[in-house]
This record gives C-alpha cells, sequence and structure tokens, in this order.
C-alpha cells in the first residue's frame, strides 16, 4: 500500500509540473512571521516528514488543496508588490515545497523578473538537481531543523535528518543566505547536548543569518482530532520562559542572532 501511495503522489506532481500548476493548501496576504518583512505566504499541499507536532496535518496528504496557475499566484505577488517595501515578498512554505520543486522553479524565475524578493520554507528532504535549479532563484532559504540527532528526527519525523544536513551544506556553498528554524519541545528537542551539537555542527557556516526558535504548541491538536488521528503529544505543554532562556543562551553562544518566534 504505502508503495503505491507513493507512485501515485509521484504521478500527481507529474501531472502538475506539465501543466504549470501548484497543488496549494491556503494563503495568507500580509504575513509577518515567515521572512523578512511583509509577506505573501503561500502553504503548498504535501509533506513526507509526519511531524509529532505539526499544527497543520490536513497539509500533510498530496491529494488535498487546491490547484492554482503559476500566473495566478505571480499576478497575487505583483498586487501586493507596492507593500512588500525593501525587505518583503513572496514565501513559499507547507506542507513541503520542495515535492513541487520544478513548479516553484518557474514561479521563483518569473517572480525575480517582477524584482520580488523569494523565501524557501523548507524541511530540506529532498536535494537533486531540480531542487539545486530552484535554490538559484531562491533568495532566502528558511530551514526547518527538527533535530540534529538523527534517532530523535526519526521520533518526532518518521525520517531521516541526512538529506536536510545535506541541504544545509550545499546552500552554504553557494554563499546564499539561510535561516535555520527550531521548534522547541520539551522532552523531545530541547536536550542540553543536543542544543550544542546542533550550534557546534553550524557555527562554521557563513550563510546562516540568524536560528529563530519557535516555541511548541497545542494549537493543532483540534485538526488531528478531525482527521481521526492520535495526537501523541497531548500531555506536553509549551516551553516555559526558563527553558527558552535557556536553549537561547546555548545558541548564542554559536550563532550571531537568535530570536524566538
Amino acid at each position: 500500500m504505502k508503495s503505491e501511495t507513493i507512485t501515485r503522489s509521484g504521478n500527481l506532481m507529474a501531472d502538475l509540473q506539465k501543466s504549470e500548476l501548484l497543488r496549494v493548501h491556503s494563503i495568507e496576504t500580509f504575513g509577518t512571521h515567515d521572512g523578512p518583512g511583509i509577506r505573501l505566504v503561500i502553504f503548498v499541499q504535501g509533506c513526507q516528514f509526519h511531524c509529532l507536532y505539526c499544527a497543520n496535518p490536513d497539509t500533510i496528504s498530496i491529494e488535498g488543496g487546491t490547484l492554482m496557475r503559476i500566473d495566478e499566484i505571480v499576478e497575487k505577488a505583483k498586487k501586493q508588490k507596492p507593500f512588500f517595501g525593501k525587505n518583503g515578498g513572496v514565501t513559499i512554505s507547507g506542507g513541503e515545497p520542495l515535492l513541487q520543486r520544478a513548479m516553484l522553479s518557474e514561479l521563483f524565475l518569473r517572480l525575480r523578473k517582477e524584482g520580488i524578493h523569494t523565501t524557501l520554507d523548507t524541511n530540506g528532504k529532498v536535494i537533486d538537481k531540480q531542487t539545486k535549479q530552484l535554490l538559484e532563484t531562491t533568495d532566502l532559504v528558511m530551514l526547518d531543523i527538527k533535530h540534529i540527532n538523527d534517532d530523535w528526527h526519526h521520533k518526532i519525523t518518521r525520517l531521516s535528518n541526512v538529506n536536510t544536513l545535506k541541504f544545509a551544506e550545499y546552500r552554504e556553498s553557494t554563499g546564499k543566505p539561510m535561516w535555520l528554524r527550531y521548534v522547541l519541545v520539551p522532552g523531545y528537542s530541547d536536550q542540553e547536548e543536543y542544543l550544542h551539537q546542533l550550534g557546534k555542527h553550524f557555527k562554521d557556516y557563513k550563510s546562516i543569518q540568524k536560528i529563530e526558535i519557535l516555541p511548541y504548541h497545542q494549537l493543532g491538536m483540534h485538526k488531528w482530532e478531525a482527521l481521526g488521528w492520535k495526537y501523541e503529544l497531548e500531555d506536553v505543554k509549551s516551553p516555559d520562559i526558563a527553558s527558552l532562556k535557556k536553549a537561547t543562551d546555548i545558541l548564542q553562544q554559536y550563532f550571531k542572532e537568535v530570536s524566538v518566534g
């Protein structure tokens, strides 16, 4: 059954690429939390990870969402461009954008011709020729690091972090800007030893401008219930001020800018 699902998803993506369509979950205008400045944020449908704390589990299935033409998105961005100012632009988030990387390359190319800044919010699971082509027209990458330890990464996402780290390494080799994003989950991703390991792994990266600590919350739990899925972190509370400060203090030893989102 799993292989059939993967094949069906692959066929869906191939069909979208041929027709210049993106499978979109939702759109946020005037977003201020997904990249610099004021942004048009496109949340695409489909994700390989199955994070325990996913706030939007309805984005995981590749078969959901609405089909949108690239031209429609470009026109929306052009209309909003006067509000972007010097720092704003378009952010593609998810779900996982790299599942639709070929079409995003076309979208980002058209946005660049319009002088619109592009940001990619990704888990970095796919690193291939098409991904590298997309990164050529990506002004900023926001890379979601779920955990630096691969065993814990499996516990949180069901998959390995190997490709995510390879993705970061490739982005670093291009010399183009990157932010890291890290969800701090008590008991899962707040271990001091691994926060130090995270910092040591990335401390020499020149492309990383900042790391954002995103406090875990349960705001998406009702969506899991609506889907009939068990929410395994029901008893896990959001990190308190002391925990956030401890994580911030550790990461400030390795990164020039640490923020709490």
